[in-house]
């Protein structure tokens, strides 16, 4: 891949990733006390730059609307005055968070005398792709340098004016805590070979992370030369056991589809225990209808509810949009079976007030995230108390789920002697 990218991409990014080798060293060792003092000062510029951070944000949205790009690309491009809000609280909740970095745990003796522990570090240098979203930069770089990691921010072409209006304010905080501006770089050019060129420097750069379309974190995954914290599909299911509580079970499966259909914790197939399916889809049917939600259904469903016949497909698609897939079940294991086979290990609830199946549910269904009684839209970092997130992992090596401060961080073993010597 580097070979075909024009040579000047491939410097700049060499020259962002050797910067931001060097600030990982620094933002390494920096108190709590100065990560803190740079969150909250670039809080304040965030907030004394909101004309400017819209005025940004319409040039993006305008050229968005030009290009013909989808409706809910365009939701998650827009900088509402509630998304400003929103980063604005995530960076002071980061800020009031415990600080992982040098926490050690597990200290114990040995036979020999010797203490073995385990302490938290920073990964190093975190390299984050990501589109539409640009209070993802905001997410990112407060994660990123709470737990006393550099990062390299490649934002979307879409988005390119919201993410440097977002990038001063940023670097306004970094110098008011007396911190190198390499610590967090927004990537300066739309050229996509930069991509290509960050996803190809292990020596500068430990650990990617994409956010974004499917075909993006595809393409990552089988491209980069560093190791990539991914999730691909928010393919997320809501099973109505044969014991919920109707109402509830309404209500939670109105808000986890209709809370925002473009998010990846949006549920996309509902699963419904044939004892209850006649007395609950009919009611759920008007629910969606007045949020003019698309019905697909297996067979079972269309004899209950006017919705289209479900395809094969509809059970592997993450449609991001008003449209929901529903089939009937025979019971918790073909629930079970369902999500373990259609699902993309990402979120996934049963609304029961049976203990048993409760925590059979929680117990087999392999997902990252699994839920009792509550709708898959709470699976986000903000809302598990994690201040922000910086994406979600599917994967199970290290991190899994909303990855925050602690998914950012390592452990390494800590050996403390007083002179014992091995016989």
């Amino acid at each position: 891949m580097a070979q075909t990218m024009p040579e000047s991409i491939l410097d700049y990014m060499t020259r962002l990733g050797r910067a931001a080798r060097e600030a990982s060293r620094v933002i390494a060792r920096a108190s709590s006390a100065q990560k803190n003092s740079a969150l909250l000062a670039a809080a304040s510029a965030l907030d004394e730059s909101r004309a400017a951070l819209a005025a940004a944000n319409e040039q993006d949205l305008a050229a968005g609307r030009a290009t013909g790009l989808e409706p809910a690309l365009l939701d998650r491009l827009a900088l509402t005055p509630a998304r400003i809000d929103g980063m604005l609280e995530g960076l002071r909740q980061v800020a009031a968070l415990p600080d992982p970095v040098g926490a050690i745990r597990d200290m114990r003796y040995q036979p020999s005398g010797i203490q073995v522990g385990k302490m938290r570090v920073p990964l190093g240098v975190i390299g984050i792709i990501y589109e539409s979203r640009p209070n993802v930069t905001m997410d990112a770089a407060s994660l990123c340098l709470k737990s006393g990691n550099a990062c390299i921010l490649r934002g979307g072409s879409e988005a390119i004016h919201s993410n440097r209006a977002i990038a001063v304010c940023i670097q306004r905080g970094l110098a008011a805590a007396g911190l190198p501006a390499a610590v967090v770089q927004v990537v300066d050019t739309t050229d996509r070979a930069a991509v290509g060129a960050l996803i190809s420097l292990p020596e500068f750069v430990d650990v990617i992370v994409p956010r974004g379309g499917k075909g993006l974190i595809e393409r990552i995954s089988r491209d980069s030369k560093v190791p990539v914290l991914k999730h691909l599909d928010g393919i997320c299911h809501v099973y109505v056991d044969a014991l919920a509580e109707q109402p509830k079970a309404q209500q939670i499966a109105l808000n986890a589809k209709c809370y925002r259909y473009g998010i990846c914790g949006a549920m996309e197939t509902l699963l419904v225990d044939q004892a209850v399916a006649a007395a609950f889809l009919p009611a759920m049917a008007l629910l969606y209808a007045e949020k003019g939600v698309e019905l697909r259904g297996c067979e079972r469903t269309c004899a209950l509810i006017n919705a289209t016949p479900a395809s094969e497909e509809d059970w592997h698609t993450e449609y991001l949009a008003p449209i929901l897939s529903i089939r009937v079940v025979d019971g918790l294991d073909q629930a079970i079976e369902h999500i373990n086979h259609y699902g993309s290990h990402h979120t996934d609830s049963i609304v029961t007030e049976h203990q048993g199946h409760a925590r059979r549910f929680l117990a087999e269904v392999d997902s990252s995230s699994v839920m009792l009684n509550a709708p898959t839209c709470f699976a986000d970092g903000f809302e598990y108390g994690l201040g922000a997130e910086i994406g979600i992992s599917t994967g199970k090596l290290h991190a899994r789920g909303p990855v925050g401060l602690e998914g950012l961080t390592g452990e390494k073993y800590v050996v403390i002697g007083d002179g014992q010597l091995r016989g």
